[in-house]
């Protein structure tokens, strides 16, 4: 019924939909979690300060499995310690088990990021047209899906403990029914040493996008909750969150035509203009309306960052892709981790309003990073 590359890319954008599933799940319960333990805008921050510091231990081992193995064996590894973590996230036992917790979970979506995105490339060589940011397109489904989930937890005042359980036990289906169908044989051929140095210039420059596009997205799913709840006082403070992953799932799923109409470095600077005006929009005027279209705009101009500069990636000279998406990983995984819990500092010394600012200042970025991109690559033409 479905050729053999179809059934990898099946398979592959379920590992995607899972990774977004699970990740919007912990996103919309932060709030949660703030509220349990009474923790301040700067505890809350210390709290999150744990992912990027763990992700950074979690460098050498992830950079290694991704080298050493076929893809699908260390993202089928980190699924299920994802899941489990996520679960475990859900006991409240004491903010020291969340802290742990939160090591696992860390490190796991570290490796997960690297292997699928080796897989998305791998995948996309079967294919003539553009998939990559199809498979961006159906994370984003995913984080739709978790954020409508957690909404009816929340409005049904059903436990986060019950809700993390489900969660976990769905994603365990998947990842055992799916595994079977993923692409084998991606393993590097050019080498699998893995080597912490310095990476080309080309390289950095693509690190340091993604890295600023992951402050603004790891940032805008941590807090636009607690913006929503505390800055707005909204009660339902998903609302945000729905809307932001709703907005990035069309760019996403578009994202493929909209390269090959307009280009990758025109859309690169529209994505900069989105999220520098959405975020103006959000914080000058504080009510609900203007805050979601705000968010909505950011969620545009934030989703096509990722799939086009990881395209750019396969176009890498010095490593191999896998090697090449673990060094652009640590970025990522650094910015998305690093600022969620920026924003908590600033907000606990400035207020949560001033502390957005942070957006702005990495939205402005990707027009003369991207720039640097595309003046490199023409040299190489």
């Amino acid at each position: 019924m479905f050729s053999t590359p179809q059934k990898e890319r099946i398979a592959l954008s379920a590992y995607f939909l899972l990774s977004g599933i699970c990740f919007s799940s912990w996103a919309s319960r932060i709030p949660t979690l703030k509220n349990l333990y009474n923790l301040s805008e700067g505890e809350l921050g210390n709290l999150l300060m744990i992912l990027p510091a763990s992700a950074i231990v979690g460098i050498p081992l992830s950079g290694w499995l991704v080298a050493k193995f076929d893809s699908r064996i260390p993202m089928q590894i980190a699924s299920i310690l994802f899941l489990i973590s996520l679960f475990s996230l859900s006991w409240g036992f004491s903010l020291l088990g969340i802290s742990i917790a939160l090591v696992f979970f860390s490190i796991a979506l570290r490796t997960i990021n690297i292997s699928i995105n080796t897989q998305s490339i791998a995948v996309q060589q079967k294919f003539k047209k553009k998939i990559v940011g199809s498979f961006h397109g159906i994370w984003s489904i995913g984080g739709i899906l978790g954020v409508l989930f957690s909404t009816i937890m929340l409005e049904n005042e059903i436990s986060i403990f019950w809700h993390f359980l489900s969660v976990t036990i769905f994603g365990l289906l998947i990842t055992v029914f799916m595994f079977p169908m993923l692409i084998k044989g991606d393993k590097s051929k050019v080498g699998s040493k893995f080597k912490l140095g310095k990476p080309s210039r080309y390289i950095s420059l693509l690190g340091f996008i993604v890295f600023f596009a992951a402050i603004c997205e790891g940032g805008m799913y941590d807090w636009n909750g607690v913006y929503l709840q505390e800055v707005v006082k909204q009660e339902v403070f998903t609302y945000g969150y729905l809307l932001l992953m709703i907005c990035m799932t069309i760019s996403r799923l578009s994202i493929d035509k909209l390269m090959e109409h307009f280009g990758m470095q025109k859309l690169y600077i529209a994505g900069s203009l989105l999220i520098i005006s959405g975020v103006l929009i959000a914080t000058i005027f504080p009510y609900l309306y203007p805050v979601l279209i705000g968010f909505g705009m950011v969620g545009f101009g934030v989703s096509g960052l990722y799939p086009m500069t990881y395209i750019l990636a396969g176009k890498a000279r010095k490593y191999p892709v896998g090697i090449v998406m673990s060094i652009i990983g640590t970025y990522s995984t650094v910015g998305m981790f690093l600022g969620p819990p920026i924003i908590g500092y600033l907000a606990s010394a400035f207020g949560l309003q001033r502390a957005f600012v942070v957006f702005i200042l990495a939205g402005l970025m990707f027009i003369p990073l991207s720039k640097m991109v595309f003046d490199h690559l023409k040299k190489w033409e």
